[in-house]
């Protein structure tokens, strides 16, 4: 069974997420998405939330092949342990290639069993990032066309902000 794992913050997951879940899906027998518990980055959701918003789209997608998990070690550790081949990351632009390269080169130092897959998000998605989502959301705009209805619900709620805009 090849499995692989799509790490991230997903703080909040967005279409662009989905789309690569989606995808990703297809390529791997098992595909394990892994909400990666990092305080330092002063996430908006707590892991818990947002492990739950990761299951509510993997339920709703019918992806029997995906399954949701966190993590709080070296991502090549927890790759390891769930006994998967691949990390599947996306890049939107250069800016995230430069970074997932060092990455990349980083794992394959600390585990050479350990391959990176990038994908490309879908061109409607290239420019969608959590971080993003969650200024646009701050400042009272529609994020309905980036997030699931029921993620943009959430984010809204914990914003403290009114559903529509005035």
């Amino acid at each position: 069974m090849r499995s692989a794992v799509y790490p991230g913050s997903f703080d909040p997951i967005t279409n662009g997420h989905v789309d690569l879940i989606r995808r990703a899906a297809k390529l791997f027998d098992r595909l394990i998405v892994a909400v990666a518990q990092n305080e330092q980055k002063m996430p908006l959701f707590t892991a818990n939330e947002r492990v739950a918003l990761v299951e509510r789209c993997i339920r709703d997608l019918h992806l029997p092949n995906v399954e949701v998990d966190k993590f709080d070690t070296l991502l090549v550790d927890y790759v390891e342990r769930r006994g998967a081949c691949a990390v599947v990351r996306g890049l939107r632009a250069i800016s995230d290639f430069e970074f997932e390269f060092q990455m990349a080169l980083m794992n394959r130092r600390l585990n050479p069993r350990v391959e990176t897959l990038f994908m490309m998000p879908k061109d409607t998605f290239s420019y969608l990032s959590s971080r993003v989502v969650k200024e646009i959301a701050r400042l009272g705009g529609d994020v309905s066309p980036f997030l699931p209805a029921f993620v943009r619900t959430a984010l809204v709620r914990k914003l403290g902000k009114p559903l529509d805009r005035s």
